[in-house]
Order: structure tokens, then C-alpha cells, then sequence
């Protein structure tokens, strides 16, 4: 690659003098005029400034044809840095300290702001043959050994790559293209400006900082556009910010392209729009927002464009309103203002560029450029340029501006410092003879270690990667009534502050251009309880929200589940302790049955006291009064047993409920079957011949409960000890919104058991109790046990499906109102015909009533 640059080196020199030779003007003349300042000195700094913006078209220089081109378009605000430079060469020049015994002088030239004409400016400084020298002869134009320039990053990288083969040093004050940190490729290269890489970072930090998720990105095509795309979309990976477009603005300005760019922002719903381009394409793009009227939209601007307003039509100032831009450090210079004032045509009559810059200035035409047909009236040439040399003079936003300054003064320490390393540079630089390598080694070799501070106060040295520590103004564009804009710094990015701490803004202070700070994401936030989800073939930044699932909460990304003891509230938004859930006091169904059970035992009891006071009487002695007894007592165990059940269940509460409910009713139910037997036996006794009642007599009665109890309770206790009830957590409403606290049946056929031995025994009794319903009527209590066993046989029959269908708590209550509805059934058929014969017709408790008619 460097052989390459070298041969095509070689070969534009031999070109160039063999066009002298044919008689053309000399240097870069025979293509174009690139226009030209000179001053004599020591050693001649050149210098590269775009001060026209269009170039020439192209010319081949090998066809002998004497037309020359001139670059047209004045840009104001780069002639101020050419002014910048000259101005700073003449500072050091009257320091007596910095440069004692030798004089700095320069040669600047335009470069058109293309890549062609900037390589030939540069080529035509280092060899000598820059033809158009304010200043100097033909044959009298000096070889520079250091360039301050370009502007460009595109055009910087073409003039590096060439005079870094031949260690020709450089010092940029615009060029921010990341890529020439590059060490190997651009050695000789240095730069006072940051790398776009940090301002890349910048982007990325303030588009998190403002939540800015969904962009649009329009860049220059070229490398300041490319390169800081790259590094900004490299900046934005994983961060949840999107780009929703990216499109590049054409060298050519193509009408047509423009239009679709500018209508793809239009039809973008991204609102934020962010730019990597030089201030004249922006300027270019613009324009067509105006004519499409493009409004809502945020700028952020890069620091090519973020103070400057040249290249833009007036009518965009409104659309521009609260844009936000990255600038370089601002400095106040003295005395440049003064300086940039005293620009004349009169003072400066060989100056190339004053004929133009007026001409920009002032809109009108010198008077020996001036013709009768001209459009533009005739100046004076004592225009007042102080009142009315608006970009030219404005000193306020010296920024660019104070990076030229710095790279002078760059180079005059490093100048400094070799002589202190008593190096005679005088000996080894003459104006025409050519340039020792060693030289320019030991130029680069100290403008690499330069550390000084400058007039300004600010302390200045060059990073390994041969650039300045990064640091950006934020500067809001706040745009008046009259349309004129003002930029206001509303915060800084500082690298030198580490992660997390560089950038600082002030929220406050920033005026938007809707008033508003701009919202601009492809999908709203989702509300607290949904979660994302991502929509398909789009970027991650453009989602769907759905609702959490039940017993999940949503952290507005994701929805997670909630730990073990908790559940989500109704909103998905944070996990609560699950409800636990049993039948207990404080439930109303559980307060209903409790006063259900006890109201029974109270009845039962009171039957129990009133049978216990009359129990003389021929009613009482006639229906068995030690069976009534026992009944009665096991079914106030029946309805106490109830109570059991209710509460937070517990393992001595769990074997209690359906041991004492299976043994109460079986004594129950055994009682009655002995009532009814007895019954039967006692009518078949009176018939002739019949002796039965010998083999029923109470103590066979007694014996008959004990064997039917002592078998219900060998099977509870097989159950408990093999299988017992124990109490267990179950999850249960919304798909476990609950626990429910309950107890098992420990063995499922430990439970049909016990109850398939209370409905035998209960199924037996019906029988004989339906066989004995004809007996005579005044002695006959087996219709009314027919009826409690019919209702006790419906009662338990209804409970196996309500009780395997019945939730949670609902299970332990059906099977209370079971145990209730039975106990109630066996109390109110059996004993209420008594209590009432007892109590309110006691003239029909007597031994006559009770024989049979």
C-alpha cells in the first residue's frame, strides 16, 4: 500500500512539473485555482480549510488545455478558522517566551471540500508546487513540514494515508472519524478534536438517559457518516434502543433520494432522529423537510452541525426548535474577535478569498469585479464587517474555532521543545531546500509527547491514540419568536469521569420543541401486570403486552412467578401471602353450624333431662328408658362431634373427627336397631306359645350395642394406626390462589368403612322398623324410627356426591350438615311424639294408653 502511495506521489510531482514545463501556471493551477495564503518564517506551517464548499469539476490534467475552475460557495465559518490560524501564527510569533529565535509562517490552502482537491492542496504544500501564493513567487512556494488539517474525516484519511509514507505529521481540528485512531494505518496523523467513538457513546447515554427506545438515524455518505453510524449502532447493542431506519444523505444531493429519506422520516413513528453528517448535507436535507413540513420531530446533532446554522435555510429554524447537540469545548480567544474584524479589501488587496467573502458578507460585488449587467449591486469595500460579519465574527461558539488554535500552538510547542533538546532546527530547515527525514521524525516524535497548557488555561496533551481526552458540550438549540437561534449548554460529557459518570444534563434548563419532552418508542410501556412480547419480524423494541398468568407478577419486562406461600393480587403487580383457607369460628358457615351442633346437643339434652324427671312414667318405661338413655346420649355426641370438625386442622383433630363420628353413630344407629328388635320380639312374645323375650332381655340388649360399637372400633383403629387422617396443604381457587387447609382420609378404605358400617347398620334398621310400621298404634314407635331412618339413609346417600364434589372448606361442611341433618333426623321422628305426650298431654301418659287397642 505505501509503495502504491509513493509511485502515485512520484507520479502527480512529475506531472506537475512536466505541466510547468509546457507552459501552464504552475502547481495546482493546471487543474484548478486552489487559492492560497503565504507568510515567510523559519518553518511554514500549512494549513487545510474548506473555504469554498463546491469544487470544480474534474479536470485531466494531461489534455493541454488552459481552462481553469474555481471552487465556489463561500463557507464563512471555515474562513474564520483560516483567519483562526493566521491569527495564532502571529500570537506566537510577538511571544518572546515560546519561539525566541524563530519565526513561524504559513501556507494555507483551500481545499473545496472534496477528497480530490484536498489530496492535491496537500500534495502541492509538502512538494512545493502550489502555484496560486498570495504572497510568494511561482517558483518561490515552500515545502511545509506539518499540515493542520483537514476539516474533513473522508478527506483526512486520503492526505494521511499519503504523506504517512513519508512521516509528513498532521494535526486535524475536525476530523472525528473514529477510524483514524488507527495507529499503524495513520502513525503520523493527530488530531485536536475527540474520536467520534466517544460520541457515539454520548448518543447512546443520552438516548437511554431520556428513554428514547425507537430512532431514526440519517448519516452522511461518507466516512465521518459511515464510521459514526457503525460505532453508534455498535453502542446501542443490547441497550433495548432500536433503530427504526438508516438512511445516508448523497455527496451528489440527489433530489430524489433526499425525498424518499425525508419521507421515510415523515412516515417513521419514530420521533427521535439522530444525524451523523457535515452541517451542508444536513443543510441540504433540510431544506426538503421544509418543503414537506416535517414537524414533531426531535434532532440530536452532531458537533459537524450542533452550533452552527450556515448551511440552513431560515425557514427550518422552527422545525429545529429544542434540538440537541454535541459541540467541542468552548473558549473565549482574545483579541481574534478584534482580529477577524479588520478584514478589508483595501488592507488585504492580494488575499484571494476577500473577494468572495465579501461578496457572502455583503451581497454585493468589489468594484473592480462589478459589471453594469450584474445582478448584485457594487460594494464600497468599507463596509462595517464588525456590525455585519454574522458567522465570520461571532466569537461566541469559538469551538472548531479554538481546536485550529490549539493545533497551532500544538506545533509550536513541539517546535519549542526541540530546540530545548538543542536540535538546530535552523540548520535543517531552509525554505527551498527539501526536507530532511530526520526532521520530521523528531517533529512527530514531540508533537506525540506535547504537553502544554494554552493561553486559554487549558492544559493540552495527546493520548496514546495520539487524539485529546473526550469532552462535549450539550448544547439545546432554543429558537425565538423572530426565528433566531440561541444555543445554550444544558450539560457535559466528560470520558475523563469513568462509567456511568460522564454524562451530566440538566433536564431543567432544556426547552423542547413541543413543549414537552418527546416521546418516541415503537410501543408504549406496558402496564404494571402485563409483560412483553415481542411481535414478530420486528425489533425487540416493538412488543405486545399481555397479562400475567395467574400467580405471576410482571417487573414491566417479564412476568415471574411468585414464591411458594404467595400468589398475585388481582392487578399482576406484586405477589401477597396466599389466603389460607379452612372452616373455622370466625367464618359464617362455620358460626352457623357451630350454634346448629350445639342447639342439637342443648335439645338433645334437655329431651335427655325431661326422659331422665319422668322417668316413672308408663310412656318413658314403656319405651325401654335405658336405651332411650343411651340414645340420647350418643346423639349428643353425634352433634358435639360436629365441633370437631371445625377449626384449623391439626393431627390430633384429624384422627379425632371421623373416629368420634363413626363410633357416636354407631351406638346410635345400634341403639335404635335394639329399640326396633326389641319391638318386634316384644308383639311376637304375646302370641301363644311364643317365648322370644328371654333371648332379648336388656342384658343381651347391652351386649348387642357392645359388639356392634366394639366393631366400628377395631376398624378405627386399624385406621389410625395403619393409615391415619393427617392434615395437608392443597392449593385451590384461581388455579391456586389459596391454600386449603384440610385433613385426608389417611386410607380411603378405612373411611368407606367406617361409614359403610353405619349405613349397614342403618339399612338393617330400616328393614325391620318398615316390617314393624303395622304393629298396633298406641304401643308402636317403629313408624317414627322408619321415618329418622329413612331420612338418615337419604341424608348419607346425598353426601357421597356433595362431598367428592364439594371444594375446599366446602368438602368438612357438607359433611358437618350431613352429620347434623342425620343427628336431627334420628332426634326430632323418634322422640318428638314423645316429648310431646310427656309434656302437654300428660292424661295419656298411663299404663291403659300404652297397652295395645
Amino acid at each position: 500500500m505505501e509503495l502504491i502511495m509513493w509511485l502515485w506521489v512520484m507520479g502527480f510531482i512529475v506531472e506537475m512539473v512536466s505541466v510547468c514545463g509546457a507552459g501552464l501556471s504552475c502547481g495546482l493551477q493546471a487543474r484548478f485555482v486552489s487559492e492560497s495564503l503565504y507568510k515567510e518564517g523559519d518553518v511554514i506551517i500549512g494549513g487545510l480549510f474548506p473555504v469554498h464548499v463546491e469544487a470544480p469539476e474534474p479536470y485531466h490534467a494531461f489534455t493541454q488545455i488552459k481552462h481553469i475552475s474555481r471552487c465556489q460557495g463561500v463557507n464563512l465559518r471555515s474562513y474564520r478558522w483560516l483567519k483562526t490560524m493566521i491569527f495564532t501564527v502571529e500570537e506566537i510569533n510577538r511571544d518572546p517566551v515560546l519561539l525566541p529565535n524563530i519565526t513561524l509562517g504559513y501556507l494555507v490552502a483551500d481545499t473545496c471540500l472534496a477528497e480530490g482537491t484536498t489530496l492535491s492542496a496537500a500534495l502541492a504544500l509538502v512538494t512545493g508546487q502550489e502555484g496560486t501564493v498570495s504572497g510568494a513567487e511561482c517558483s518561490g512556494a515552500p515545502m511545509v513540514p506539518v499540515i493542520i488539517g483537514d476539516a474533513r474525516s473522508s478527506a483526512s484519511i486520503v492526505v494521511a494515508d499519503t504523506l504517512g509514507v513519508f512521516d509528513i505529521p498532521m494535526v486535524s481540528y475536525f476530523a472525528s472519524c473514529a477510524c483514524l485512531s488507527d495507529s499503524r494505518r495513520f502513525h503520523s496523523f493527530l488530531r485536536t478534536v475527540p474520536s467520534d467513538a466517544f460520541q457515539a457513546k454520548a448518543m447512546a447515554r443520552l438516548l437511554h438517559l431520556l428513554d428514547w427506545t425507537w430512532v431514526g438515524v440519517v448519516a452522511g455518505d461518507d466516512e465521518y457518516g459511515k464510521s459514526g453510524v457503525q460505532l453508534l449502532l455498535k453502542e446501542l447493542e443490547n441497550t433495548q434502543i432500536c433503530v427504526d431506519y438508516l438512511e445516508f444523505i448523497p455527496k451528489s444531493h440527489s433530489q430524489s433520494r433526499i425525498r424518499r429519506t425525508v419521507e421515510r422520516i415523515q412516515s417513521s413513528t419514530a420521533r427521535v432522529v439522530v444525524t451523523f453528517a457535515i452541517a451542508p448535507d444536513i443543510g441540504v436535507l433540510l431544506k426538503e423537510v421544509v418543503v414537506q413540513n416535517v414537524t414533531n420531530r426531535q434532532w440530536i446533532a452532531t458537533e459537524a452541525w450542533s452550533t452552527s446554522i450556515l448551511f440552513f435555510d431560515p425557514a427550518s429554524s422552527s422545525l429545529l426548535a429544542g434540538t440537541i447537540g454535541f459541540a467541542m469545548r468552548r473558549a473565549d480567544i482574545q483579541g481574534l474577535g478584534a482580529f477577524l474584524a479588520q478584514l478589508s479589501p483595501a488592507k488585504q488587496p492580494n488575499e484571494p478569498f476577500v473577494k468572495d467573502v465579501w461578496k457572502e458578507l455583503f451581497g454585493c460585488s468589489l468594484a473592480q469585479d462589478w459589471q453594469p449587467s450584474s445582478k448584485t449591486p457594487k460594494c464600497t469595500g468599507s463596509e462595517n464587517v464588525e456590525k455585519h460579519g454574522r458567522i465570520y465574527t461571532d466569537v461566541s461558539q469559538l469551538r472548531v474555532t479554538y481546536n485550529v488554535y490549539k493545533a497551532v500552538y500544538a506545533i509550536a510547542n513541539a517546535i519549542h521543545n526541540m530546540m530545548a533538546s538543542k536540535l538546530q532546527i535552523i540548520n535543517l530547515v531552509t525554505t527551498y531546500d527539501p526536507l530532511p527525514s530526520v526532521f520530521l521524525l523528531q517533529l512527530l516524535h514531540y508533537l506525540n509527547a506535547v504537553n502544554f497548557t494554552t493561553p486559554v488555561g487549558e492544559l493540552v496533551y495527546f493520548e496514546g491514540n495520539r487524539e485529546p481526552s473526550a469532552s462535549y458540550d450539550i448544547m439545546n438549540w432554543h429558537v425565538d419568536e423572530s426565528g433566531a437561534v440561541n444555543f445554550v449548554q444544558v450539560g457535559q460529557f466528560d470520558a475523563a469521569k469513568g462509567p456511568g459518570q460522564e454524562l451530566n444534563i440538566n433536564l431543567e434548563k432544556v426547552v423542547w420543541g413541543g413543549g414537552w419532552v418527546p416521546v418516541s418508542v415503537c410501543s408504549a410501556s406496558c402496564l404494571p401486570g402485563t409483560r412483553k412480547a415481542a411481535q414478530k419480524g420486528k425489533p425487540v423494541c416493538c412488543f405486545d403486552c399481555l397479562s400475567c398468568a395467574a400467580g405471576e407478577v410482571s417487573n414491566m419486562t417479564e412476568c415471574v412467578r411468585c414464591p411458594e406461600r404467595f400468589w398475585s393480587n388481582i392487578e399482576r403487580t406484586r405477589c401477597i401471602p396466599k389466603v389460607v383457607e379452612f372452616l373455622s369460628l370466625q367464618d359464617t358457615m362455620g358460626i352457623v353450624l357451630t350454634v346448629l351442633s350445639v342447639t342439637g346437643a342443648t335439645l338433645t339434652t334437655t329431651v335427655l333431662a325431661a326422659f331422665f324427671h319422668y322417668r316413672d312414667t308408663p310412656l318413658v318405661r314403656a319405651n325401654n328408658s335405658e336405651l332411650s338413655f343411651l340414645l340420647l346420649v350418643s346423639l349428643t355426641l353425634c352433634f358435639l362431634c360436629a365441633l370437631v370438625f371445625i377449626g384449623r386442622p391439626a393431627p390430633w383433630n384429624c384422627m379425632l373427627r371421623h373416629t368420634v363420628f363413626g363410633v357416636s353413630f354407631v351406638i346410635c344407629i345400634a341403639c335404635v336397631l335394639s329399640k326396633t328388635v326389641v319391638v318386634l320380639v316384644a308383639f311376637q312374645a304375646t302370641l301363644p306359645g311364643s317365648n322370644l323375650m328371654q333371648y332379648f332381655g336388656p342384658i343381651q340388649q347391652r351386649a348387642g350395642i357392645f359388639l356392634c360399637t366394639l366393631v366400628q372400633v377395631v376398624i378405627c383403629l386399624l385406621w389410625l394406626l395403619l393409615a391415619p387422617p393427617l392434615p395437608t396443604e392443597n392449593a385451590g381457587g384461581e388455579l391456586g390462589a389459596r391454600v386449603i387447609l384440610q385433613c385426608t382420609v389417611g386410607s380411603v378404605v378405612g373411611f368407606v368403612l367406617v361409614l359403610g358400617y353405619i349405613g349397614l347398620l342403618a339399612v338393617v334398621c330400616f328393614l325391620l322398623a318398615f316390617f314393624a310400621r303395622k304393629l298396633p298404634d298406641n304401643f308402636n314407635e317403629a313408624k317414627f324410627i322408619t321415618f329418622s331412618m329413612l331420612i338418615f339413609c337419604a341424608v348419607w346417600i346425598a353426601f357421597v356426591p356433595a362431598y367428592v364434589s364439594s371444594p375446599g372448606k366446602y368438602t368438612v361442611a357438607v359433611e358437618i350438615f350431613a352429620i347434623l341433618a342425620s343427628s336431627y333426623g334420628l332426634l326430632l321422628c323418634i322422640f318428638t311424639p314423645k316429648c310431646y305426650i310427656i309434656l302437654l298431654k300428660p292424661e295419656k301418659n298411663t299404663k291403659k294408653n300404652m297397652m295395645p287397642r
